[in-house]
């Protein structure tokens, strides 16, 4: 079973940088795709960016396009999210998922493991 650990999180002011990490323990054979999601207070999770095993494919949700880079280190078996000019709409808990499959996904309900999350915010 795929145990996810996030880290990285912390208080930054608006504008800011931070990088996110997602250690994977367990799963490392191929076909399976990792995402970034976030929730942030009184509003669903969604994903913000996903990858393919070998990384070839990202998708990032429209908000962070441009600001987000999703990537991985296989030979570590992490994924990290670097976070760039953040806005405080940027706040919320962001959490690391797995899914079996080789297809990218923007639907949260296809990404059955999930991490405990790490919390952003953004705030001056």
């Amino acid at each position: 079973q795929v145990k996810l650990t996030e880290s990285g999180g912390g208080l930054v002011q608006p504008g800011a940088s931070l990088r996110l990490s997602c250690g994977v323990d367990g799963g490392t054979f191929g076909g399976y795709v990792r995402a970034w999601s976030r929730q942030a207070p009184g509003k669903e999770r969604e994903i913000v960016a996903s990858i393919t095993y070998g990384g070839h494919q990202t998708w990032y949700t429209e908000s962070v396009k441009g600001r987000f880079t999703i990537s991985k280190d296989i030979g570590k078996n992490v994924v990290y999210l670097d976070m760039n000019d953040l806005k405080v709409e940027d706040t919320a808990v962001y959490y690391c998922a797995d899914r079996n499959s080789a297809s990218l996904s923007a639907n949260r309900l296809d990404y059955p493991c999930w991490g405990q999350g790490t919390r952003v915010t953004v705030s001056s």
